[in-house]
């Protein structure tokens, strides 16, 4: 019998269903149909510094979460250094904030290669294995050194730079031949595939038919897999009976319009931009002043990369400014938070927001602009202001579309957003609710499972 090997960083807790987010729901769902193993990072950190580090695993709906503890110095070096530090700015188009360190890009392999030496005895000759994301590009080269012949995919849930920017990483042809040494890699867009395969091109001299590279004594398939949300689950969400969090925001309004931003605080969202934008945009329409309140949900992770104390510095101090200026006793135009909100009150949260501000400066997808989308109310929908670099935008051409570095371009869609006639908000809504409802992460699980399969390699290469 086939079954589903998933590996990512981190893995989620057994049975937790409802914090965790539609990626983990959709994986879930399909390794407790055929059975299977999910492996990655525990998240914890065990205090001998030297010891092999050891598997747990538990057993839960047919399915075998595999978790492992990892050494102070693996954290630091696989996932706060390489990963977080080389790969993650450089990827999001940042080249200035890309620290490389050859120790660090050594325990970035190590950590691989200690996931693949646990899994490998794990693995039946029938099973598929499904990699998730930059954490683990070398994984597939780790396990078929190891002898693993199965078919072995790989998904990038974050862009695929520019073979110009690729090429500052001083191991950069390393990593292409270990993307290669899968059997599918699944990009979120054609221009992040374009990416890659113009670096093939340019850097390596090999030549890609359509969608196959054959290259190493491999043949490996490229594809485009935009990921989704559960659609009819942001739905169901959004329609229930309000939270209390959702009653109190709206209580506290005053009748005010909402414009609502969530993010993880990480300098790739564009979040001092996005405040600045509201400061133009105050500064600009002053009749909105004390009609329109903004809040920005943004909780903090990766403490210990400096990078992100100093974009929370930033931001709250860039916060402080607006509301000292154009704020009143009862009024600041911008509400700004560090907590995590869970998924079914950030759904009436959704629902409340006249307006949706997702402006990040480079994102892979952003769901969060898909679940807006889904959570609104298809009789008085709110307006989606999204930036034209989150991937999400060559699927949702009904939002307000801007370049988050261009202020005023920002700051005069959300005035458009805010006089825009339920006509015209209606009419493009439409369009993008059935868009997600097509495709919705369930489809896009089945999709890049489907394309995984023996059979379907067979055709491919016929």
């Amino acid at each position: 019998m086939q079954r589903l090997i998933a590996v990512s960083n981190r893995v989620p807790k057994p049975g937790d269903r409802y914090t965790s987010g539609g990626l983990s729901v959709a994986l879930r769902n399909a390794l407790e149909r055929a059975g299977g193993i999910w492996l990655g990072w525990s998240g914890e950190v065990q205090e001998a510094p030297d010891s092999e580090p050891k598997a747990q695993t538990t057993r839960f709906n047919n399915v075998d979460y595999v978790t492992v503890d990892l050494t102070r110095r693996d954290e630091e070096e696989y996932y706060n250094g390489f990963a977080n530090r080389a790969l993650w700015p450089l990827f999001h188009h940042r080249p200035g904030l890309t620290e490389f360190a050859r120790r660090d890009m050594a325990g970035y392999y190590r950590v691989n290669q200690i996931f693949a030496r646990i899994l490998a005895p794990m693995v039946r000759p029938n099973d598929i294995i499904w990699v998730h994301d930059y954490h683990l590009i070398p994984l597939a080269s780790e396990l078929r050194a190891l002898g693993v012949k199965n078919r072995i995919g790989f998904f990038l849930h974050i862009p695929w730079p520019a073979p110009e920017l690729f090429t500052i990483l001083p191991n950069h042809a390393r990593l292409a031949v270990n993307l290669v040494n899968y059997d599918l890699v699944g990009f979120q867009t054609k221009p992040f595939m374009d990416n890659f395969i113009a670096y093939l091109k340019e850097e390596m001299n090999i030549n890609a038919q359509g969608c196959l590279v054959e290259a190493f004594g491999r043949i490996c398939q490229l594809g485009v897999y935009p990921i989704s949300i559960d659609t009819q689950e942001f739905i169901r969400f959004a329609e229930a009976p309000a939270s209390a969090i959702a009653r109190r925001l709206e209580a506290s309004l005053q009748g005010r319009m909402l414009a609502l931003s969530v993010d993880r605080l990480d300098y790739s969202k564009g979040i001092p931009q996005r405040i600045d934008a509201i400061g133009r945009f105050l500064e600009l329409y002053p009749e909105y002043h004390n009609r329109i309140t903004a809040l920005q949900i943004a909780p903090t992770t990766r403490e210990a990369v400096p990078e992100y104390a100093e974009i929370n510095r930033e931001v709250a101090e860039a916060a402080g400014r607006i509301n000292g200026r154009f704020g009143d006793i009862d009024w600041g135009p911008i509400r700004y938070i560090n907590k995590s909100i869970g998924r079914a009150t950030l759904a009436h949260l959704y629902r409340a927001a006249k307006i949706g501000v997702v402006t990040p400066l480079r994102d892979g997808m952003n769901l969060v602009s898909k679940e807006y989308i889904a959570a609104q109310d298809p009789r008085d929908p709110g307006v989606l202001i999204l930036s034209r670099f989150a991937g999400a935008a060559r699927e949702l051409r009904g939002a307000l579309q801007v370049n988050p570095y261009d202020i005023d371009g920002v700051a005069h869609a959300l005035r458009a957003a805010c006089e825009m006639s339920l006509e015209e908000r209606i009419a493009r809504f439409e369009p993008m609710l059935q868009h997600l409802k097509i495709y919705d992460v369930h489809r896009w699980r089945d999709d890049f499972i489907h394309a995984l399969t023996p059979d379907h390699a067979l055709a491919m290469s016929a």
